[in-house]
Parts: structure tokens; C-alpha cells; sequence
């Protein structure tokens, strides 16, 4: 039998969390290490690994269930200017808990989070991911 991941202990209410949404397909709690007030993990309710291997209909619950969890962060959380919703497939993407969630990550002004430095495009790079992709 496999072993309970952490959260299903959550879901389960066997670990200490702070729920902020639950329906019948997923769970909502705030992150027990955030990186900004009100960081929100909401995981579904099913197990799956993570978007690669999670089925359609439980992901469509799912995105809904992450919408409405970052709509409610946008409009009741003082100063918050806006979302970044991540989820994180594999470790080489960062993944530590090998159960499909989407991080809902309020911004404010200043809170210093920059994910995305960016570099241009370039031409070479366009070929190249066209080439793998068959395009």
C-alpha cells in the first residue's frame, strides 16, 4: 500500500494548516512557508504527480478551484496588486511534493519577487525549439 503523502495528511486534517477553500474535487491552505502574506497551495483532491499526469477533467476542477482561490486573495487582501499562479512539474522545476497544486502567490508593491528575469528571444533559440517541436 502506498504511503500517505503530506498532503493528503492535510486534506485529512492529520497535520496543522490554515484551510482558506474547499470543494468536492479540491483543498485550498495557506503555505506553511510563503513567499509573500497569503501564498496559497491548492491542491487537488485526487492524488495525481503533477500537470503531466493529472487527468482533464480533475485539472479543469482544479484551475477553477486556483481561480477562484486567487480572486479571493486579489480582492480581500490589503494592498494586493495582483497574482502569480505557479505550479511546478519535476524536480528540475522546482517540484517537492509530488502531488499536483498550483501556488496562488498575492503581489504587493515592493515585495521584491522577481521569477522571471528574462532574456531575449533569439533567433537561434526560435529554430532550435521549433526543430524539437516539429514546427
Amino acid at each position: 500500500m502506498k504511503e500517505r503523502g503530506v498532503f493528503e495528511k492535510i486534506i485529512d486534517g492529520e497535520l496543522p494548516h490554515t484551510k482558506v477553500y474547499e470543494d468536492n474535487f479540491s483543498y485550498a491552505f495557506l503555505d506553511g512557508r510563503p513567499n509573500t502574506l497569503g501564498h496559497t497551495l491548492v491542491v487537488s483532491k485526487t492524488s495525481f504527480r503533477n500537470i503531466l499526469d493529472i487527468d482533464s477533467d480533475h485539472l479543469q476542477h482544479l484551475i477553477v478551484a486556483t481561480q477562484k482561490v486567487a480572486r479571493m486573495l486579489y480582492e480581500k487582501m490589503p494592498n494586493c496588486k495582483g497574482v502569480n499562479i505557479i505550479q511546478n512539474s519535476e524536480p528540475a522545476a522546482g517540484q517537492v511534493v509530488f502531488h499536483i497544486h498550483f501556488h496562488v502567490v498575492p503581489r504587493y508593491e515592493g515585495d521584491g519577487l522577481h521569477p522571471w528575469p528574462g532574456d531575449p528571444l533569439t533567433s537561434e533559440a526560435i529554430e532550435e525549439v521549433k526543430s524539437y517541436l516539429g514546427l
